[in-house]
Order: structure tokens, then C-alpha cells, then sequence
């Protein structure tokens, strides 16, 4: 059962990467690029539950570090209040509302029940929900019912990156298996039909399967709301992007504002200067972070010796290195290593 639990998650992967290449509006080279940051990020979802609120119900959810959590309106609808003074947001049956940096939010099922609000925990507890199933909540046999799938997106807590740095306090995504193609439509039916249904690998499947939701949210948003945003617009335009997948894909290269340039089918000159505009970083500077980042983690995970991830990372000496290091981190590397593995 688990080996048919495994097969089906990849058949549904594959399924998503043939359907995904089909969407002209995101190139090829952004899509890696966005795979390979999420990847060294450490994205993992977590699926809380799939909801059953009955009308009347407002439900207040604390704020979260660290994480960025999702709701997809599997049937019916609600409003949202992302921070107390945020204009709410209405979320209607398939839509996708990423709160992309935990923020504390109120949903509730109408404007006359948004307060006062139940704590989530609260409401957990009085459901008696145990962690499986469907959380079930508000007034019996009313035909008003909303169905959520809820949960969150983490990241390595010690890992950055710009782009994630810049997205907005939440992203909504109205019709969300519309503009992301047929493929994402059938995959939240998944998600939704498996979340909760306490049947052997269901959350499983629906838990991967969000993970890949993540990923292409934000390429739907840096294609669309995100284009003239700084910083991400640099990873929705097509040259600066072609050149940055190019650095993501061999980062250990000594690349050269002209090998970039090139790459980006542009002049060094004008290269340079879109790329400081859109990326609100010069290629040299993002290049430098990136590379830092990569070193952090293989400090935090292993014991090659310093003077190899220096020469990785660019450095032809351990003391350039960790000049650079401490620059980034306050610390040098050996200093961060050890406190990073030192036992809890």
C-alpha cells in the first residue's frame, strides 16, 4: 500500500511537470530558478486540516514565525483579515490566499460574525479534533458550510533569499486552478479530496502536492501582480532571469559581468545597470549572497573543512573567506559551525 502510496505521488508529479511546461508565460530557466531557491530553502508544507465551518463562525489565528500559511477554499467562501487594520480579503470558493509571512489573520464567514473571533486553539480543542479527520466547527445543519484546506510553507529559519524577503504580506490568487492551467485545477481537487479523508497516505499525497502549490503560486504571481515589484521583478523578466538561472546552476563558476551579460543576450553596461534596478542588488553583490547562503548550510551540515567551501565558494584563500562570511553572518565560519552543531 505504501509502495502504490509512493507511485502515485510520482505519476502525479510527472503528470505536473509534462502540463507545467505547457505555461507560455513563465520561461523555462525562471521555473528552475525558482525550484532551485525554494530546494535550498528547505520548502516544506505542513497541512493543518480540511475544514467543515458552519455559518455562524469567526476564528482567529495567532501569528506564526518562520512560515507562510495557506488556505485554499475548497467549497463555499469566507473573508479575511490579515493583521487588524488590513482591508479583509474575500475568498471565494477556489481561490488560494498564501499569508506569506504568518502574519496573525481573523476568517470568518461573514462581516457580522468577525468579532468577537475564537482563538484557534480554542476552537481546536472544542471540536474535539485529534489531528485527523475534518475540523469541524460552528452551528449544526445549516447549508452554509466552507470548506478549507489550511496549513503553512517553512523554510530553514538561518537561510534568506530576496525574493522570498520581498513578496507582499499575503498573495491571493483568485481561481487558482484557472491562470495556473488544467494541471493545478486537478491538483487541488486532490489535495482537497485526500486532506483529512484519514485514509492510508491521503495526507501524504495532499502534503506533497501542496509543496508544489507553493512553488507555483509565486511563479503565477511573479507573472502577474509581482511583475513591477522590486526585486521580483528581476525574476519575472526574461533576460535577467535567464542569467540568474545560469548562476544558480553552476554557482561555484567564476563568473564574470560579461559572462552574464551574455548569457543575458545583453551589453555589460545595460545588463549591469537593469539587473541593480530590478533586483535592487548589483550581479556582484547577489552573487556574493547566494554563495554565502550555500556555505552557511554546508557549515551547518557537514565537517568539510573550511578551506574546501572557500575554494567552492569562489575564495582562493580560508582568510577571504571568512572576512566575506562574517560580513554576512556576524560570525566567522568556524565559530557559526560550532554553535550550529553544538548539542541542544
Amino acid at each position: 500500500m505504501i509502495k502504490n502510496t509512493k507511485n502515485l505521488i510520482n505519476r502525479s508529479i510527472r503528470a505536473i511537470v509534462v502540463e507545467i511546461s505547457d505555461i507560455s508565460k513563465i520561461s523555462g530557466a525562471a521555473m528552475d530558478l525558482i525550484s532551485d531557491i525554494l530546494s535550498r530553502m528547505r520548502l516544506a508544507g505542513t497541512l493543518y486540516f480540511r475544514t467543515s465551518f458552519t455559518s455562524p463562525w469567526s476564528i482567529k489565528v495567532p501569528q506564526f514565525e518562520n512560515v507562510a500559511r495557506f488556505h485554499f477554499a475548497h467549497k463555499g467562501g469566507c473573508f479575511i483579515r490579515v493583521n487588524d487594520d488590513a482591508v479583509p480579503v474575500m475568498l471565494e470558493q477556489g481561490d488560494l490566499i498564501i499569508i506569506t509571512r504568518g502574519a496573525s489573520h481573523t476568517l470568518y464567514c461573514d462581516p457580522k460574525t468577525e468579532s468577537p473571533a475564537s482563538l484557534l486553539d480554542t476552537v481546536v480543542e472544542d471540536s474535539g479534533f485529534l489531528g485527523s479527520g475534518t475540523l469541524i466547527y460552528g452551528e449544526p445543519g445549516t447549508n452554509q458550510e466552507t470548506q478549507l484546506v489550511c496549513g503553512h510553507f517553512a523554510f530553514d529559519k538561518n537561510t534568506k533569499h530576496p525574493l522570498i524577503d520581498a513578496l507582499p504580506p499575503y498573495i491571493h490568487i483568485k481561481n487558482y486552478g484557472e491562470p495556473a492551467g488544467r494541471w493545478m485545477e486537478s491538483t487541488l481537487k486532490v489535495i482537497g479530496a485526500e486532506a483529512g479523508r484519514e485514509q492510508l497516505g491521503g495526507d501524504l499525497i495532499a502534503l506533497k502536492l501542496s509543496e508544489i502549490i507553493f512553488a507555483q503560486a509565486l511563479r503565477t504571481y511573479l507573472c502577474s501582480d509581482g511583475m513591477d515589484k522590486p526585486v521580483l521583478a528581476g525574476f519575472s523578466d526574461r533576460n535577467i532571469s535567464l542569467a540568474l538561472s545560469a548562476f544558480h546552476e553552476n554557482p561555484i563558476f567564476r563568473w564574470t559581468l560579461n559572462d552574464l551579460a551574455k548569457i543575458a543576450g545583453m551589453s555589460r553596461t545595460a545588463f549591469a545597470t537593469k539587473f541593480t534596478r530590478l533586483v535592487s542588488m548589483t550581479p556582484g553583490g547577489y552573487i556574493t549572497h547566494w554563495r554565502m547562503q550555500i556555505a552557511r548550510q554546508v557549515l551547518a551540515e557537514s565537517d568539510v573543512p573550511i578551506i574546501e567551501i572557500a575554494e567552492e565558494a569562489g575564495y582562493q584563500s580560508e582568510a577571504a573567506f571568512s572576512r566575506v562570511f562574517k560580513k554576512h553572518f556576524k560570525s566567522p565560519p568556524a565559530t557559526y559551525r560550532r554553535e550550529l552543531q553544538r548539542p541542544s
